[in-house]
């Protein structure tokens, strides 16, 4: 008896079904493979949003296409009755969920990515001590490429217990951070004035965001924090070199002293 409820779930499948399936399966791979391919492209060829826009479109386009394509595809095989689904979809949940709840875990997470958008395609983004931009967002995982040109995927999984540091939140403009160590003896204003100069006549700099300063004073000397935004976030690195070696010829220029190694800093040698 439960052979024949089993069977009685599954229509008959013609010849017409089984090739009409094949192409619903051949067309939603070949739109995937398709669209991971020219929306790449296409936004190499873009800048700011327009360039973050498209890169989004490639995992809402491909959730999108699998949905479709599982709509289509269960009506032909499946009696769609209401008793059928509900015996279906549960003894799927519980199969699934005891031998891939990870995987799982991951997948529905993707899919929370998609529409919570916590990092979308041309981001950058910290997760566990890793950073990097985002360059793929797959069913299970994000793939996050490092500025060493290292590879790594994260699973999406980590959205659930894990924080996410996300440096542009979709958007063109990314702030970048960098620091001057100085001898506390030396006129800040002037400093301060100097290295605003040198921001603004970075080749990077996105003059419409403003240049920031920050001065904190600490028993070894002074700290200085250069904020400012690159035209791409891509240049982030060019930038904070660019802002570091003009940065410390400019203060050499006017006599400046760096601060020395703070003591909680320095290495202990043994002889």
């Amino acid at each position: 008896m439960e052979t024949d409820k089993i069977i009685g779930l599954f229509k008959t499948v013609t010849s017409d079904a089984v090739i009409e399936i094949a192409v619903v399966i051949a067309v939603s791979v070949g739109i995937i493979w398709l669209s991971q391919r020219l929306f790449p492209w296409l936004a190499e060829h873009l800048h700011g949003k327009q360039r973050l826009f498209v890169l989004a479109m490639i995992p809402t386009l491909r959730v999108v296409v699998f949905v479709l394509a599982t709509i289509w595809i269960v009506p032909m095989v499946i009696e769609t009755t209401m008793q059928n689904m509900i015996a279906i979809l549960g003894a799927a949940g519980l199969a699934i969920g005891f031998a891939m709840k990870d995987y799982v875990s991951s997948l529905i997470a993707g899919i929370v990515a998609v529409y919570e958008l916590p990092y979308r395609p041309g981001d950058w983004i910290e997760v566990d001590g890793t950073y990097g931009e985002v360059k793929h967002i797959g069913m299970r995982a994000v793939e996050l490429v490092t500025p060493d040109d290292t590879v790594v995927f994260v699973p999406h999984l980590k959205l659930w217990d894990g924080l996410i540091h996300n440096a542009n939140n979709g958007g063109p403009s990314l702030m970048c951070v960098t620091s001057f160590y100085l001898a506390a003896d030396h006129d800040a204003h002037q400093v301060k004035q100097l290295l605003e100069d040198v921001a603004l006549t970075s080749p990077y700099v996105q003059l419409k965001k403003q240049i920031t300063v920050v001065i904190s004073e600490q028993p070894w000397g002074t700290h200085y924090r250069l904020k400012a935004y690159p035209i791409d976030p891509r240049q982030q690195f060019q930038f904070m070199t660019d802002l570091t070696a003009r940065g410390k010829a400019c203060l050499r220029a006017i006599n400046v002293k760096f601060a020395n190694l703070s003591p909680e800093h320095a290495v202990q040698v043994t002889p």
